[in-house]
């Protein structure tokens, strides 16, 4: 007679990499690409990085994206893996938990690889803002407003921001603002250190500007000061304190990870960059959406048996600086702790919604490498119509030391003083 045998294999990411991101609409670099083909191009350098894995060997492809509709709809994961050159064998869906989307994918393979079903699976997200934005052709069901299931503003993220300043009046504009300057620094620092780079694919792509290869993200502001900040309007309130320079921009870009069993990474010969320890999902009033990660992250550690001291890296993702700082409040982290979003944020870099979340993950498994002595870190995220997601990871280099903040060094600041040497940067 057989035995059941009780799954719960280890999950590793193995690799991830993302196209550059784009600015939505007209000006923006992919103005003139399909989303599809940014996810494509994203899963052939995935498999091309990793020429051990054999293509049939991939067990699902998930690809999430949160306006499933054009070029960003008809089953993403299959489509994609058949215009990627996987064997017609590999199978594929679509995930939408909008901003959430690719770490949904992430977490929902890692589960069929912990249990058994997957040995390797394909994970990630795409997202064309400029040719679909947000809520593009949705129909709400007239019960959210009329029963007050949420307010009319909750469908709008910056409003949510707005309500998050309000319930902490802590949270204030100048402390968003500068968290949102110091983001555009800590990225332009990352660029000259080389540590954005390895991990980008670099895409031809047309825009009204013509067609030429994309090599870095769009929308880096390196020159923002807090003169600069503190006039930029308010739109979603008068006299408000969300901006456009304190919030992440509507953004085109994909991203893709490649995950694996321990077992699995053992005999294909994968090295793995990360080792899933827990993840967790939250709900809170839609109203007020960006505090999601701090119940979901409270989730994951308690899942995992651990403190936010152990968190020696974080990588939130900036959907609004006020969101991210209210989680650092709740949790009784500096705004400008080192371990937090060390190479910048979705301020700076983009936030393509449905993508971020393995954007999140390639930037910290990047740290990992660095940072032996870093055990465990922290992605999470905000997520629309009051959601948090958060994943906690374990750093396969870490060499049995205590982490010390103090060795993370800071090479944003090194690069403002050089600017403000140059007479380049704020005050």
């Amino acid at each position: 007679m057989a035995t059941h045998k009780t799954a719960g294999n280890d999950v590793y990411f193995v690799d991830g990499v993302r196209t550059p991101f784009g600015r939505a609409g007209e000006k923006g670099v992919f103005w003139k690409t399909r989303a599809d083909d940014l996810i494509v191009k994203a899963i052939i350098a995935l498999l091309e990085r990793n020429p051990s894995l054999p293509k049939d060997r991939v067990d699902d492809v998930a690809i999430a994206a949160t306006t499933q509709t054009g070029d960003q709809g008809l089953t993403l994961g299959r489509t994609a893996a058949l215009l990627a050159g996987l064997p017609r064998s590999v199978p594929g869906f679509a995930i939408d938990r909008m901003c959430a989307g690719a770490m949904t994918s992430v977490t929902t393979t890692a589960g069929g690889i912990a249990f058994g079903a997957y040995d390797v699976a394909i994970a990630g997200g795409v997202e064309h803002m400029g040719r679909h934005p947000m809520g593009f052709d949705a129909d709400p069901n007239p019960r959210f407003l009329a029963e007050r299931l949420v307010s009319e503003d909750a469908l709008n993220m910056g409003s949510t921001a707005e309500r998050i300043h309000d319930r902490f009046p802590q949270l204030t504009k100048e402390r968003s603002d500068r968290f949102a300057m110091l983001s555009q620094q800590k990225l332009a620092a990352a660029y000259e250190a080389g540590y954005i780079q390895p991990d980008l694919v670099p895409v031809a792509a047309g825009s009204d500007a013509g067609w030429g290869l994309v090599t870095e993200d769009q929308g880096m502001r390196p020159e923002t000061t807090m003169e600069g900040l503190a006039t930029l309007k308010t739109p979603f309130r008068p006299h408000g304190r969300v901006t456009a320079g304190n919030s992440s921009p509507l953004t085109d870009g994909a991203t893709v990870s490649l995950l694996a069993s321990g077992d699995a990474a053992k005999e294909l010969g994968l090295t793995p960059k990360m080792r899933l320890v827990s993840f967790a999902f939250a709900g809170v009033e839609p109203e007020i959406m960006g505090i999601g990660p701090v119940p979901s992250t409270e989730k994951a550690l308690k899942k995992a048996g651990l403190d936010i001291e152990d968190i020696g890296l974080f990588e939130l993702n900036e959907a609004f600086a006020v969101q991210v700082l209210s989680l650092l409040d709740h949790f009784d982290i500096d705004d400008e702790d080192p371990r937090v979003n060390r190479w910048g944020g979705a301020i700076s870099i983009g936030h393509p919604l449905a993508a971020s979340g393995v954007r999140l993950m390639i930037q910290l498994a990047a740290q990992f490498a660095l940072h032996p002595e870093v055990r465990y870190g922290l992605t999470a995220m905000c997520v629309g119509l009051g959601q948090g997601g958060s994943v906690i990871w374990e750093n396969p280099n870490w060499n049995g030391k205590k982490w010390d903040s103090g060795k993370l060094g800071d090479e944003a600041k090194q690069l403002s003083k050089r600017r403000k040497a140059e007479g380049k940067d704020a005050k």
